[in-house]
């Protein structure tokens, strides 16, 4: 203050103060003259900089993350991106663009089979390859479709057998999970066994039956036995067989299938990966799934025998387990055994019985679909225990192959 008591204070009573100053020259002598103005200035103008300098970063930030997030719109809905690489080298990389110009976009005359998470289109790559894509659409199936996708593609990784499916390659973007398999020109077993025109299908005779189940016998055999990781299919069915150009079956779809590590537990539940797990899933398909399933059993091997016996049923009757006929509580199972052996022409198809190609007497060739039956009511038993493996099963139609042949 200019004023008051500080007018009349000497110089020497502020020693020791050196902040302290004078507004002007009048005021008490021996003290520094004050530049408050010039200091004020330019505080306020640091302090304009720093918040100018604030401001501008969050604006840039904000612009950044904008510009982050339609980038990553763009990567998601392109049909342009590569897909990411495989792990393993001897599978080739393709693009996303290439499996869209394979396909033609993906359009409907290039669907060729469904299923509960995706679709699978027929196609041609640009060297000429023709290839099955399976699209697996996230719409439908949530977290549980990418789940699946890692199943199918960790068994199709670790397995390599003759009569399973190969995968040509992978591909795989934040909503785009596809896996690119060859064309099986020949369709699937359901579609030989239930042709549309209604009549029998082609080049089904004895020596096909025996044949077929032979392949996919020796698929399952493999998988449960003498695969570098044990696996459970959990999802055996006629659709789910394939035949390639020479008419042999392959076993395809594993999106639900369970990888184990000892065949040796008491009750397979061991898994070699966290993504293999089918909790949640129904283990199988309807009609084809083993009884202690429903009980709340853990996938097994012997609930893939069940399956294939009543596939193996299924084959020699041409009577789906769905049928009209299985009500109330009666099975394909049931039925047969209801009719065997003393009653077996009223449910044996007739193609297996005519046998034109294998040469084979009537009397021979009802021998041959008799021991099939047999094979088949063994591996739908009720008790898990009582079903033979596959390694036995495979003997037995091998031993049938001898005899048919001889």
């Amino acid at each position: 203050p200019s004023g008051g008591a500080f007018a009349g204070f000497r110089a020497d009573a502020f020693l020791g103060n050196d902040r302290l100053c004078a507004g002007t020259a009048s005021m008490t002598p021996g003290l520094a003259r004050c530049s408050g103005a010039k200091r004020n200035h330019l505080h306020n103008r640091q302090v304009v900089l720093l918040v100018v300098g604030i401001v501008a970063s969050f604006t840039m930030a904000i612009i950044g993350l904008a510009v982050c997030r339609a980038v990553g719109r763009d990567r998601r809905r392109s049909p342009l991106l590569p897909c990411e690489p495989n792990t393993r080298g001897d599978y080739p990389r393709i693009s996303q663009r290439e499996l869209y110009e394979a396909t033609g976009g993906f359009e409907q005359s290039r669907l060729i089979g469904g299923g509960r998470f995706g679709r699978v289109y027929e196609g041609t790559l640009r060297d000429g390859t023709r290839v099955a894509v399976k699209v697996l659409d996230p719409k439908n199936g949530g977290g549980e479709v990418s789940r699946s996708f890692k199943r199918e593609c960790g068994v199709l990784r670790r397995t390599r057998h003759r009569n399973l499916v190969r995968v040509v390659t992978t591909c795989t973007q934040p909503d785009f999970h596809a896996i690119v398999l060859p064309l099986m020109t020949n369709g699937s077993l359901e579609s030989h066994l239930y042709p549309r025109d209604g009549g029998p299908g082609r080049g089904m005779d004895l020596a096909w039956l025996v044949a077929i189940a032979g392949d996919i016998a020796e698929g399952l055999t493999y998988l449960h036995h003498y695969a570098p990781v044990r696996v459970v299919h959990c999802d055996l069915k006629p659709s789910n067989v394939l035949l390639d150009d020479d008419m042999m079956a392959v076993v395809a779809d594993f999106g639900i299938a369970r990888l184990v590590k000892d065949m040796g537990d008491d009750d397979n539940t061991g898994s070699a990966d966290p993504c293999n797990s089918t909790a949640g899933l129904l283990q199988g398909s309807v009609g084809y799934i083993a009884p202690e399933y429903g009980l709340g059993g853990h996938p097994s091997t012997e609930g893939d025998v069940y399956s294939f016996g009543v596939m193996l049923l299924e084959m020699i009757t041409r009577k789906r387990p769905t049928d009209v006929l299985f009500q109330e509580g009666l099975t394909l199972h049931g039925w047969v055994r209801r009719h065997h052996p003393h009653d077996l022409t009223a449910i044996i198809a007739r193609p297996w019985l005519a046998a034109t190609d294998a040469m084979l007497s009537v009397a021979q060739a009802n021998n041959v679909v008799i021991e099939l039956m047999d094979l088949g009511i063994a591996c739908t038993q009720h008790s898990p225990p009582a079903r033979p493996t596959m390694v036995d099963v495979c003997r037995a139609i091998a031993l049938l192959k001898d005899s048919s042949s001889s």
